[in-house]
């Protein structure tokens, strides 16, 4: 492993030898882009990660402090390293980054860091693509795999008033823990999984009052019942019909999760795995329910916009929360790398992941841009294995005597 200093960054000059000894490129140094690394060494093909930060697993060293995965340990390793016993069921964000600075020096992947690539492009020959990164660096791989990370960019929405807000209004992305909001007043925006555990931890760090803004009600899930994780139920039902899996859940939901539509938050009206392929995964429970059957997480309607000072609700009402929290998602950031080659859809998402590569992009590969109900990080493993082993075919395909047994 070799920072921007390091003897190992790849040569700077495109006009390598022959195209056939040209690294692929991985860009971003994350879970994905980590775990893409070491299968394409596991298949003989030489992977350079690029990392814009000084560390790997940056976006996870950013995450505020409580946050655990809502997936099992078990079923979230990167492949060829499991995460240790010691680090418990549900691991901690602090576990993950040492996992992933373990990873990487297990495997010994070669990493440059403090490497930003803005524009990724095909060679005119079509032999490979030319990376132009920071520094007037350009780089040429025989493929490339995007891995920047579904959380790349914080997206807090236009609202009318917005600019002129005058009280503390920040991205849940900045938020870290609790001890700054101690004895105030805060609005949480959005439930989502993150809107959600911020909330909690809010009433739990000693917030004076916590208010949740709910647009759409969110189906919520237990993240374990009897033993049984979630997860293990997502896994089991990924492939099957998803009429069938909405039916199946609400039975479940019923029996699992209390009525709260006195408290304002009532059932979806909407199946659950519908909703999963419109991009919106269940919250997992982490304390919700109980604080908002107790009263000490309060469901309002959603934002509006600011005015004289105020927040100004859907059903009309003013609010004036000291803080307002914006767990309002990430986006995924990837026009200016890739928006030109026409490999994205109308919301700015791939439109291919794993083993596919674009028709009109051949050698460009994404990965971690889904959000998977049965985990990121176990599709994250699944779709390393399949990149490399499409790219190692390419290779021997291209080249026999180039791959390594």
């Amino acid at each position: 492993m070799a920072d921007s200093n390091g003897d190992s960054t790849p040569p700077a000059d495109p006009a390598v030898p022959t195209h056939h000894d040209r690294p692929v490129y991985v860009i971003g140094g994350g879970p994905g882009g980590l775990a893409a690394a070491y299968a394409l060494r596991a298949h003989g093909v030489r992977a350079v990660v690029l990392e814009k930060s000084e560390q790997v697993g940056a976006s996870w060293r950013r995450h505020y402090d409580r946050l655990h995965l809502h997936t099992t340990r078990r079923l979230s390793g990167l492949p060829g390293l499991r995460m240790p016993r010691s680090f418990g069921r549900w691991v901690s964000r602090d576990n993950v980054v040492r996992y992933l600075e373990k990873y990487a020096e297990h495997h010994e992947l070669e990493i440059v860091t403090g490497v930003e690539v803005s524009r990724v492009e095909p060679l005119g020959d079509g032999s490979g693509w030319l990376l132009h990164a920071t520094g007037g660096r350009e780089l040429t791989g025989s493929a490339v795999v995007v891995a920047t990370g579904y959380n790349h960019t914080p997206r807090v929405p236009e609202w009318p008033g917005r600019d002129a807000y005058k009280g503390e209004l920040l991205h849940a992305g900045e938020y870290r823990n609790p001890a700054p909001y101690a004895g105030r007043d805060v609005l949480v925006v959005g439930v989502g999984n993150t809107g959600a555990e911020i909330a909690v931890d809010l009433v739990e760090g000693g917030a004076q009052r916590v208010r949740l803004s709910v647009r759409t009600a969110p189906h919520i899930v237990r993240r374990s019942t009897a033993g049984w994780a979630a997860q293990n139920t997502a896994v089991l039902v990924r492939r099957l019909p998803v009429g069938l899996v909405d039916r199946m859940a609400r039975p479940l939901a019923k029996l699992s999760v209390p009525d709260l539509s006195a408290k304002g938050l009532p059932r979806p009206d909407t199946g659950l795995y519908s909703r999963v392929n419109e991009g919106s995964i269940p919250v997992q429970d982490v304390g919700l329910i109980d604080a908002v059957r107790k009263g000490r997480v309060e469901v309002v309607a959603a934002v509006d916009g600011f005015e004289d000072g105020k927040v100004v609700l859907a059903n009309g009402d003013r609010i004036g929360p000291d803080v307002v929290i914006a767990a309002t998602g990430y986006r995924r950031a990837l026009e200016g790398i890739v928006g030109h080659l026409d490999v994205l859809d109308g919301r700015g998402r791939p439109v291919v992941h794993g083993a596919r590569t674009p028709k009109n992009a051949r050698g460009l590969y994404f990965t971690g841009f889904t959000n998977p109900i049965s985990g990121m990080l176990r599709e994250l493993a699944i779709d390393a294995e399949k990149i490399a082993r499409a790219i190692a075919r390419d290779a021997e395909r291209r080249h026999p005597s180039r791959i390594t047994p």
